[in-house]
């Protein structure tokens, strides 16, 4: 039974593959909820997925069968729908492999977002450059309809492949609400809900800036948005649970993984900056206000291909003289192993660690040739030297490459049960921009300040976006807005974080969320998969940021 007919109670279970696995019967267990979604496909899964395929293993996510094995009969019996896109590359597959768990649930899968072999323009969206490699997948981002349809047709289970992470938050709502495709702030708000949701813990306060404010972090609670009619949502978590519902943390997540506050997706572009945020007791934060436009014409695709082979040695360098020993490492490894040899080379001397990566398309050049190379330096290098990387063979490594592709050659491919599910994709809606919002009134005039670490009054959060990384920036006192947004400049950030100078930043305010927005092109090279830095994925750069020390507001 649907424990109120006003409000839909979407739960969600995973924020990634090899979340939690006993988030599943947590939720389901922890209180009344009409939908358990879970998010396993990060961009650098689906490349995972690849390898794992080309190895015989599955193309879809184990954990979420072991999760349906553990509560799907409770599913059943409480009206509880499940909606995943657990299904990777093998939707099918999935839904076979939940279907042998022998439960009786009417199982549906989603596919046609897999356009490899198609023939795609590869002009990367983000670069324009072209790809002169062949892609090892190619998948579209689908949006909520398909998934909508599935739910209509009576499935108790839809399982997809890649679809927007909201999506998985947009599709119930489609319908459980009968939104149309006009509906545009409804599906906007579901969006904002959905993205909210999407990285489990991370809204219930993980890797939340001020952490010592949350409690029970060891035992944190997964999020659920009650959705309503209009759109409009409210955060929260079960009772019980450990963890913290704030403005706080439900800010940093709305600002994790973004660029233009013009966020777009298959089924409407939602609008950022009209983001409306409201305490509504305890462990419970209203979003409204969020405003919707039509969706583009062009759907994302996510491809990866092989990028060759990669190799990493990792150097301990102390004492005295630092820079000098690591600049004698150098130069004895590359007396063995000329450093032109590979395509790429990356340093990183952040004492005391000294660390050397190799890409070369050639897997013995990166492989035993370059580590080997790096151990014959061991008694003819600097005083203390010593690694913390045995030798070892090259890995390969994949691309992340987006591209665009015209919507309306994108069909998706409905099965429940098995057979065929007839669906056709709506009209897409008018176009046009919503009226830009007028901005939040900034309090006050300038304040004192005292030097002090930026952290004291700001939060962050960042995060990939392929090759990008994007910055979100916010300070938890509105009269602190007007400070942030003179203060923190494209200019500022590079002041601040001297190693982001050679790379073009994009700045976006966001005064309603208090927050500004960066995005850093480039900084993290070909993707995820690709990237020489140690942290691959930029989780660290905000709080790098907020270890630096500026004149803040005083307190």
């Amino acid at each position: 039974m649907r424990p109120d007919p006003g409000v839909l109670r979407i739960a969600n279970c995973s924020g990634f593959y090899g979340d939690r696995l006993s988030a599943a019967r947590e939720m389901v267990e922890g209180g009344p909820i009409d939908v358990l979604t879970g998010d396993w496909l990060a961009e650098l899964t689906m490349l995972i997925l690849a390898g794992n395929r080309l190895k015989g293993r599955p193309g879809y996510a184990p954990t979420f069968v072991k999760q349906m094995e553990q509560v799907l009969g409770t599913c059943l019996e409480r009206g509880i729908k499940v909606v995943s896109n657990a299904g990777g590359l093998d939707p099918a597959g999935c839904a076979e492999a939940v279907a042998k768990l022998g439960f009786g649930a009417r199982i549906a899968c989603v596919t046609g977002d897999d356009l490899t072999g198609r023939d795609l323009d590869l002009t990367n969206a983000d670069t324009g450059e072209p790809l002169d490699a062949a892609p090892l997948t190619a998948n579209a981002y689908l949006g909520g309809r398909p998934i909508a349809a599935a739910l209509e047709a009576g499935a108790d289970v839809v399982i997809t492949g890649r679809v927007t992470d909201a999506a998985l938050v947009t599709g119930p709502g489609i319908w459980w609400y009968g939104w149309q495709p006009g509906d545009l702030d409804a599906l906007a708000g579901s969006v904002v809900a959905g993205h909210i949701l999407e990285c489990g813990c991370q809204a219930t306060g993980g890797n939340y800036s001020f952490f010592t404010e949350i409690p029970d972090l060891a035992h944190c609670g997964f999020p659920l948005a009650e959705l309503h009619a209009d759109g409009s949502s409210v955060i929260t978590k079960h009772p019980g649970t450990g963890g913290r519902v704030s403005v706080g943390t439900v800010t940093a997540q709305l600002l994790y993984e973004i660029g233009s506050p013009r966020y777009p997706g298959p089924d409407v572009v939602a609008r950022f900056d009209t983001i409306e945020l409201a305490d509504d007791g305890p462990d419970r934060v209203r979003v409204s206000g969020v405003r919707g436009e039509a969706p583009p014409a062009t759907l994302k695709v996510a491809v990866n291909h092989l990028g060759g082979y990669r190799n990493t040695m990792t150097l301990m360098v102390t004492g005295l003289d630092q820079e000098a020993k690591a600049r004698l490492a150098e130069e004895a490894i590359w007396a063995r192993v000329p450093r032109e040899s590979f395509e790429r080379v990356d340093v990183s001397f952040d004492p005391p660690l000294l660390r050397i990566t190799v890409m070369s398309p050639d897997k013995a050049v990166a492989g035993r040739r370059f580590s080997s190379a790096v151990v014959e330096t061991g008694l003819a290098s600097f005083p203390g030297f010593y690694g913390l990387t045995p030798p070892g063979d090259a890995s390969p490594y994949g691309i992340y490459w987006p591209v665009l592709v015209p919507a309306a050659d994108v069909h998706p491919v409905i099965h429940l049960d098995g057979v065929p599910v007839a669906y056709e994709g709506p009209a897409p809606p008018p176009s046009g921009e919503a009226p830009v919002p007028a901005h939040v009134p900034v309090p006050g005039g300038p304040s004192p300040t005292v030097r002090a670490a930026l952290g004291t009054v700001i939060g962050a959060r960042s995060g990939d976006k392929g090759g990008n990384a994007n910055l979100g920036v916010w300070v938890r006192q509105p009269a602190h807005y007007a400070w942030l947004a003179e203060a923190l400049t494209t200019e500022g950030l590079k002041r601040l974080l001297p190693h982001l100078e050679p790379y073009r930043i994009d700045r976006y305010e966001l005064p309603n969320l208090h927050a500004v927005n960066f995005v850093v092109h480039g900084l993290l090279g070909r993707g995820v998969a690709a990237s020489p830095r140690l942290d691959p994925q930029a989780k660290a750069l905000g709080e790098e940021l907020r270890a630096q020390v500026a004149d803040v507001p005083a307190p």
